[in-house]
């Protein structure tokens, strides 16, 4: 069982950063591919970025790559996204999930463990 809870989010203008953090609990955290959804209103939740259990591969959404960083620290059960230049289009509420398997993916029907979600607003 992992139970996992965002923090992070919040109200920001256009071309800002934001570091979204997700802290978790549970044995199984450190074998454990994570990643980072998000879903707008009105729209489908979307894949965001991944990360495998190691931290050593990563993916990115093509809306997302080259602005944000997904990252991990296993010690301290932490995964975190780094969000750079954002724009209008990233307001969601974005949320981590974990995965039973190490191996990263960009499907949400392979993530397990979700958690409430945190909210990114961003102004133009």
């Amino acid at each position: 069982q992992v139970q996992l809870v965002e923090s992070g989010g919040q109200l920001v203008q256009a071309g800002g950063s934001l570091r979204l953090s997700c802290a978790a609990s549970g044995r199984t955290f450190s074998s454990s591919a994570m990643g980072w959804f998000r879903q707008a209103p009105g729209k489908e939740r979307e894949f965001v970025a991944t990360i495998n259990w190691s931290g050593g591969s990563t993916a990115y959404a093509d809306s997302v790559k080259g602005r944000f960083t997904i990252s991990r620290d296993n010690t301290n059960k932490a995964v975190y996204l780094q969000m750079n230049s954002l724009k209008p289009e990233d307001t969601a509420v974005y949320c981590c999930a974990a995965g039973l398997r190490g191996t990263m993916s960009q499907r949400s029907h392979e993530y397990v463990y979700w958690g409430q979600g945190t909210q990114v607003t961003v102004s133009s």
